[in-house]
């Protein structure tokens, strides 16, 4: 799948499957690992929207030859969405895995939204 895909989450523990199967349908151009990659990076996005955030939370995936982007956000305000650095003793390894994965990945200011992008591989 191409294009663009935007889907409202329910807010449950189960929503993070829901978002693996959209971002393995967009999955297409990307090799094997940036896959599994890309769905540990929702499931741990949509998890945490889950766990921290409020209100509804919202998919984005975009796919193209280039690769993919993805974005999760929810309707809190969190001021700051805590930075991967230092490394937690126990449990918050979320935006580690996607500092580690993603080959480009960021947090709009002021709101619940985190994105990841990954690149296809040179033909």
């Amino acid at each position: 799948m191409k294009g663009t895909t935007t889907l409202e989450l329910p807010r449950r523990a189960g929503s993070a499957g829901l978002a693996r199967l959209i971002v393995t349908a967009h999955g297409s151009s990307l090799a094997s690992e940036q896959l599994k990659n890309a769905n540990v990076m929702v499931s741990e996005l949509v998890s945490n929207a889950f766990q921290h955030g409020e209100g509804q939370i919202c998919l984005t995936v975009e796919s193209g030859p280039d690769g993919m982007w993805a974005e999760v956000s929810d309707e809190g305000c969190q001021p700051v969405i805590a930075s991967p650095e230092p490394r937690p003793e126990r449990g918050g390894w979320g935006l580690h895995f996607v500092e580690r994965l993603a080959d480009s990945w960021g947090v709009e200011a002021g709101e619940a939204r985190v994105w990841f992008r990954l690149t296809s591989p040179s033909p």
